[in-house]
């Protein structure tokens, strides 16, 4: 609802003649805010809004919340945000910045980059590509990592109070029936329920920590070479004061929704890999619906306050989004699936494009013998360890560990996909009663192509933490595959036709 008056404030942002600056004034709104792009220069201001989770009413309350802006964005994006302008009214009747006159709205002033420069429009022209979602994922584990951790009551509260959010926010929009927010909503509390005694344990882990708290792809940017993470809740810390894997949910929600599964399914994966935080995977499904949720009732919002085919629009994107929020909080059963074969036969790239389909969203979590070894050696996945980090004991280690790694998945109903060679009996034997012990389902595949081709391939690798060459397949195809008994696919063609054939198996 908005509740105070600000024709004068977007007047004077609006005209160019206010920046000293030539050309039109570009306008962007959201829900909450309005960003004015004036030359170098974006300015942000906030709407004059009160509704359920945040309250934007008042000139003071819209002061401090860029005041808070500014000083929380600087943590991931410190060159993007320059400060807080005042807006005044002069005795002449005239708006300025920063004068002396009563002070009548407040704005966020930062560096202004391209459109084109946030992740959603880089997602609508392809552009955003595994190498740049690894080094996004990377940068969110390393900001959750200096986020300080917060004691506001248990892990299950917190997320019941973002529920009791969502469901009024559900009500305050025509889109959604009583019927429906009920029916949603008793689903929530049912899966909250469930997921109790986990969430509660992680808060006194120290997972709940002051997170971005909307952190979807167009609050993400290219800026200055690298994927900046910016315009985090500033209003409202019990949004913001969260799970950490709750924080990534939105981004993983935001990428499964605009059907960008692989993509989803690797920042997934790449961030685990960097926190070693599998304690939680079993959550995932319910914060990304509880992410669907936020964004389904925002939307919803929107579309009450657009008029004619651009309120058809919205509203019909926000029940998109309610769809995937109850798809999210159905149930799916557990079940592990092993890709093998020898250097060269392409495992972890058909691992990374199977993975998003096994199981529920955010599909499996992969688990790699050369990202363990690396992460037993201490030093990043792309880093090359020298021949004493394969000698057999230290192999043995990281299978025992692939198992243990499998198994934890697994007890908290996720689908496991492990990668690795497994060229010894004992080891395939050894993933097969992971599997058995957990009461699960399992497929085994080997990956065999032509010798020539795995030369090919090895020889021609670039990059990823594979330290195979050359000499290693040497070894490999001297040992010879040992009469292996799981199914069989030939990995000289595409990738995508092995995966394919691999997920027709896991079907039948």
């Amino acid at each position: 609802m908005i509740v105070e008056d600000q024709t004068s404030v977007v007047s004077f942002l609006s005209a160019h003649e206010s920046y000293g600056v030539a050309g039109p004034v570009e306008v962007i709104g959201t829900h909450i805010s309005e960003v004015f792009l004036a030359g170098d220069r974006a300015y942000k201001l906030k709407r004059a809004v009160r509704l359920p989770y945040v309250d934007f009413s008042t000139v003071a309350l819209r002061h401090h919340a860029c005041q808070e802006e500014v000083v929380l964005n600087r943590l991931t994006a410190p060159t993007l945000y320059l400060g807080v302008r005042r807006i005044t009214r002069e005795d002449t009747g005239e708006l300025a910045f920063d004068g002396v006159g009563r002070h009548v709205d407040t704005v966020v002033e930062m560096v202004r980059f391209t459109q084109e420069s946030l992740f959603d429009r880089m997602a609508l022209d392809g552009r955003l590509t595994p190498e740049l979602m690894t080094e996004t994922a990377r940068s969110i584990a390393r900001f959750h990592h200096a986020a300080p951790v917060i004691s506001s009551g248990t892990g299950s509260e917190n997320i019941a109070r973002v529920l009791a959010v969502n469901e009024a926010g559900f009500r305050t929009s025509s889109v959604f029936s009583e019927d429906e927010v009920q029916a949603i909503s008793k689903l929530f509390r049912a899966r909250l329920h469930e997921h109790t005694a986990l969430l509660d344990r992680r808060a006194e882990a120290g997972r709940i920590r002051r997170c971005h708290g909307d952190l979807h792809l167009r609050n993400i940017c290219m800026f200055e070479g690298a994927p900046h993470l910016f315009d985090c809740i500033e209003f409202n810390p019990q949004i913001a004061i969260s799970d950490v894997l709750y924080d990534l949910a939105f981004l993983l929600m935001d990428l499964w929704h605009r059907g960008l599964r692989r993509l989803a399914n690797l920042v997934l994966n790449r961030y685990l890999d960097e926190v070693q935080d599998d304690d939680g995977f079993g959550l995932l499904p319910f914060f990304m619906a509880t992410r669907a949720a936020v964004r389904a009732h925002v939307t919803a919002t929107q579309a009450c306050e657009a008029e004619g085919d651009r309120a058809a629009v919205l509203s019909t994107e926000a029940r998109s989004y309610y769809v995937l929020a109850l798809d999210l909080l159905q149930t799916s059963v557990a079940s592990l699936v092993a890709i093998a074969g020898l250097s060269g036969s392409g495992k972890t790239t058909v691992a990374e494009l199977l993975a998003c389909d096994i199981g529920r969203a955010p599909g499996a979590r992969i688990i790699e013998s050369d990202r363990i070894r690396k992460s037993m050696h201490g030093v990043a996945a792309e880093t090359r360890l020298p021949a004493s980090a394969y000698q057999p004991e230290v192999s043995m280690k990281v299978y025992r560990e692939l198992e243990r790694r499998a198994a934890f998945i697994l007890e908290r109903g996720g689908c496991a996909l492990v990668d690795a060679v497994y060229q010894r009996p004992g080891d395939r034997k050894a993933i097969e009663d992971v599997a058995r012990h957990a009461g699960v389902p399992f497929l085994g595949v080997w990956l065999e192509a032509d010798p020539a081709v795995l030369w090919d391939r090895v020889r021609h690798r670039l990059g990823g933490p594979s330290d195979a060459d050359t000499s290693v397949l040497a070894q490999q195809l001297e040992r010879g595959p040992n009469h292996i008994g799981w199914l069989h696919l030939d990995a000289s063609g595409s990738t995508e036709a092995v995966s394919d054939a691999i997920l027709t198996a896991i079907r039948e």
